[in-house]
Formats: structure tokens, C-alpha cells, sequence
């Protein structure tokens, strides 16, 4: 009988223990706009099980708010609408200088779409080797989710990278009809690229042909259907977005009038980027000013 009871208690410590490392698995909010995927603390040798937390207070970027991108948001937005009307769409990738205004297109899309049956996961990079857990409660649901990484970068033997692959082109099990994976990225091809591997590439009949790490660092960003280029903005362009946002942060129009270009040029020249991160940082520190000075 003592034995019996030994068992039965060490038995009980065990599916407590496996309770504390699999964490709570109830259904995610529904109700909610956006989700992170995280990943509790934990034992495992990857932490604890991962969740859809809800994102109670997602960031109100709208489309009125990105300058300059007239192109970008046309082919983003349109192939939005394709997705939530059930039309094929593609994934995307948005790649170029920080700052101009990659994540924030991809975040307004959520602001402008919401109504609509959009709903966005926020996946961070190191997680995307759960992308098959991640999606797989999506699936069945009837609103349309775009899986949303931002900064992505990647090496070849990186378990993310073979992750990410399946679900953009599909392993044996076709990806989700009401998923789609929009990234953002500083890179085109997303992995570092090296001098020493244009030494392998070949002229074969007066064709150029690409050595083997060009093309497998090339395989993954053309799994996205949708290519999108961002660039630094001219001084012109930046200075209208410097005025945009100095106009909506101050409705007494004052510090708008006072606007000194000089010093949102050399702001930018001390951060070595005219774009719309920069411009925005601008302004409010200048309109924060003028609210100061004002009493």
C-alpha cells in the first residue's frame, strides 16, 4: 500500500510539473483586434508553451499618416482586399532603409481593415520556428489573419528559415487559406550576403549563373509573391512629413508656423537618416518645445 501511495503521489508531482511547462491552454480571445505569440518561462529547452496574448491597445497608425509611399501602400492595400474578400493574394515582403516606413504600413493596415475582418499576429523572429503552432489555431477561424515579423533576417541553417519556407510555399499540408505572412526587412534577400560567395558564380555560354549560397539566400525571398522597395526620403520629402506630423500633434498650428527647417535638416544629419522615424522624432521634440515655452 505504501508503494501504491508513492507512486500515486509521485505521479500527481509529475502531471503538476507537466501542467507548470505546457501553461494554460485555454482558447485565445477571439474578441480581440491583434495577438503576440510568447512563449512562457520554462524547463524546456526552448521555455515554456507558447500563446496568443491579445494586443489590448494596438498602435492607431493610419494610412493618412505615411507620406511618400503612395506606390507601396496602392500594391499593399490592394493586396490586402484581395485576402479579405477571399481572392488569392500573396504574401509580402517590404524591405529597404529603416525608418521609412515599412512597419508602420503593415500596422496601418490593421487601423484601416479592422472592421473588415482583419486581424494581425505579431511573431518575433526567434519565434518563427513555431510558425506551424503558431497558425494552426488560425486556421478554422472565420476572420483573415496576417502573420506580421518585423526586422526578419536570417542565416541558412537556421531552423526559423526552414519553418518559415514550409508555410509560405506549403509543405505536404497546404498553408491556410485565411493566413498570409507580411515581413519587413533591411534586407532584399534577407541573410547576410559576402563577397567570397560571388567567387563561385559562373559565366556559362555568356550567361551569369549564381553560385549555390547566392541562390539559396535568393530561394527564400522569392517565396514572397509581393516585393516591396522602401527608400530614404529627399530633403523635400522629408521636411513634408516633418510638417505633417508637426501640424497633427499641434492643433494650435503655432509651432507649424514657427518651423524651422534648418533645424530638422541638421536633426536629421545628427542621426544619419532622413526618414519618416526621423521626421516624426522631429517633430515632436519641436512641438514639445514650443508647448514649454508656451507655459
Amino acid at each position: 500500500m505504501a508503494n501504491l501511495e508513492t507512486l500515486i503521489e509521485r505521479g500527481e508531482r509529475l502531471l503538476a510539473r507537466l501542467e507548470h511547462w505546457t501553461g494554460d491552454v485555454s482558447e485565445p480571445d477571439w474578441s480581440a483586434l491583434a495577438f503576440q505569440w510568447r512563449q512562457d518561462a520554462g524547463p524546456w529547452p526552448v521555455g515554456g508553451r507558447g500563446h496568443l496574448f491579445p494586443i489590448r491597445h494596438p498602435q492607431p497608425v493610419t494610412l493618412d499618416d505615411l507620406l511618400n509611399l503612395d506606390r507601396q501602400k496602392q500594391a499593399l492595400v490592394q493586396n490586402t482586399r484581395q485576402f479579405l474578400a477571399g481572392l488569392p493574394a500573396n504574401n509580402a515582403l517590404l524591405s529597404g532603409a529603416r525608418g521609412t516606413g515599412k512597419s508602420s504600413l503593415v500596422k496601418a493596415l490593421l487601423t484601416a481593415f479592422a472592421t473588415e475582418g482583419l486581424r494581425m499576429v505579431e511573431v518575433d523572429k526567434a519565434h518563427l520556428v513555431e510558425l506551424p503552432m503558431i497558425v494552426a489555431p488560425l486556421r478554422d477561424r472565420p476572420e483573415r489573419f496576417l502573420v506580421y515579423t518585423d526586422d526578419l533576417s536570417s542565416e541558412a541553417g537556421d531552423p526559423a528559415y526552414k519553418a518559415l519556407k514550409a508555410i509560405l510555399d506549403g509543405s505536404l499540408q497546404a498553408p491556410p487559406d485565411n493566413v498570409l505572412i507580411y515581413a519587413t526587412s533591411n534586407r532584399r534577400h534577407l541573410m547576410p550576403e559576402f563577397m567570397a560567395e560571388n567567387d563561385a558564380a559562373r559565366v556559362i555560354e555568356g550567361e551569369l549563373h549564381p553560385g549555390e549560397a547566392i541562390e539559396e539566400k535568393v530561394s527564400l525571398s522569392e517565396r514572397f509573391g509581393l516585393w516591396l522597395s522602401f527608400y530614404p526620403f529627399t530633403q523635400e520629402e522629408y521636411l513634408a512629413v516633418v510638417r505633417h506630423w508637426i501640424e497633427r500633434l499641434d492643433e494650435r498650428g503655432e509651432a507649424l508656423a514657427a518651423l524651422d527647417e534648418k533645424a530638422a535638416m541638421q536633426f536629421a544629419t545628427q542621426r544619419g537618416s532622413r526618414s519618416g522615424r526621423v521626421a516624426r522624432q522631429f517633430a515632436v521634440d519641436w512641438v514639445g518645445r514650443r508647448g514649454l515655452d508656451r507655459g
